[in-house]
């Protein structure tokens, strides 16, 4: 009977440590989806929008939360296809802790309804999650403190298309400095994620010049949307 040699003891001992190291998951670096984010401020170790949510209702990071009267986190469905963000909580987002309540957010949900898409299979959000007083713009600097938690929502909820209500949002997902007017309507893709602006619908409500490009914008977000949805059922 043959003995076994150094040489078959040392392969038996390679062959051990290589289905050892095969056998242990290889963690992917994590690449952060917003310009300008780095990983380790994306909350990698937060796993559901819940939790995020209450990390997110105990932030101080900025004066905005001692003003406003509640975060408005998000609303929608947590595993949406489709992710609508907006620019700041108004008054009626901050009396009710929900995205797009007021006028503009009337104004929403009727353009989503004309493209036939339904406000509870989408989800909505906002670049900050308190409001600014007066309802004006975030600042840069606030959109800068704030964006850690719009990150983190995109990780956890993984949206195959993005739009982005309004100069704000336009700057902070897609092309910082970009404007609105020469970047609104047209898709772009970005990690597998499809992103288009468009003006935000209090603009609309300024200005009726917005209203027929921003429907424009929409039926292409709808003819997207349904064509995602009819590759998934094949």
């Amino acid at each position: 009977m043959k003995q076994p040699s150094l040489f078959d003891d040392l392969q038996a001992d390679k062959q051990t440590e290589e289905g050892r190291f095969q056998a242990e998951p290889v963690e992917k670096e994590y690449v952060p989806f917003l310009p300008g984010v780095k990983a380790e401020e994306a909350f990698l170790d937060v796993h559901d929008l819940h939790e995020l949510r209450l990390q997110c209702q105990e932030c101080q990071k900025c004066e905005l939360r001692g003003q406003c009267t509640q975060v408005v986190f998000g609303d929608g469905n947590p595993h949406a296809d489709l992710m609508f963000i907006g620019e700041g909580p108004g008054a009626d987002e901050d009396r009710t802790g929900i995205p797009f309540v007021g006028r503009a957010g009337k104004l929403l949900d009727k353009i989503l309804a004309a493209s036939e898409l339904q406000r509870d299979e989408v989800y909505i959000t906002n670049v900050v999650k308190c409001r600014p007083p007066g309802n004006r713009l975030p600042s840069p600097l606030e959109t800068k403190i704030c964006r850690s938690y719009l990150e983190a929502q995109i990780r956890l909820i993984q949206p195959r298309l993005i739009v982005c209500l309004g100069a704000a949002a336009l700057q902070t997902v897609i092309k910082p400095g970009a404007g609105i007017g020469a970047t609104r309507g047209r898709w772009l893709t970005r990690q597998g994620i499809r992103m288009m602006a468009t003006y935000h619908p209090a603009a609309l409500l300024r200005n009726e010049k917005y209203k027929r490009p921003t429907w424009e914008d929409f039926k292409q977000i709808r003819d997207s949307y349904k064509l995602l949805k009819t590759d998934q059922q094949d």
